[in-house]
């Protein structure tokens, strides 16, 4: 399906600037690092009484910590962004959209376009897959069930490889 909506540009050189550029931006993603360090109240000083049990808070740490250690390192890619995503669709329906945040507001002013931003980098990931640079395509990928099975002693194993990296 992929090579049918982008050709091989995923696969190719592409590939490189756009995992570069969709990972460092998905990365930012490490400032659930805060809420790590309380999981099970984090959200207490913004909702009060009216903030999610415990444990929801602290699936919310954990997803956005480890989802975006995960999107930066292209590791357990759908995974990680399905975190994020369903993180941020709840942090848009339950606090920013409730709130009358706007989508861009002044500098400092509270509003939901990192979350917006978030979520369509999530989604992107979730439908592109984790591309050439990433731990996933190094351990999952085509070059890697080509390795196992290839013995070292075979010439033409590098000829192979480097016809299907085209």
């Amino acid at each position: 399906m992929m090579s049918y909506l982008f050709g091989h540009f995923l696969r190719g050189r592409g590939s490189v600037g756009f995992d570069c550029a969709t990972r460092f931006r998905v990365g930012m993603v490490l400032h659930g690092s805060q809420k790590i360090g309380a999981p099970l109240t984090w959200m207490n000083a913004f909702a009060g009484e009216n903030a999610p049990p415990g444990f929801l808070q602290a699936l919310a740490a954990v997803a956005e910590f480890f989802g975006g250690l995960g999107l930066i390192l292209g590791l357990l890619t759908p995974v990680a962004a399905l975190g994020v995503a369903c993180v941020m669709v709840v942090a848009i329906g339950m606090a920013h959209l409730p709130s009358g945040h706007p989508f861009i507001n002044a500098p400092g002013q509270p509003s939901y376009e990192s979350a917006a931003a978030y979520l369509a980098v999530a989604l992107l990931l979730i439908v592109t897959g984790p591309g050439a640079l990433s731990l996933d395509w190094l351990l999952f990928g085509r070059r890697a069930r080509l390795m196992k099975h290839m013995p070292l002693v075979v010439p033409e194993r590098d000829r192979l490889i480097k016809q299907t990296f085209k």
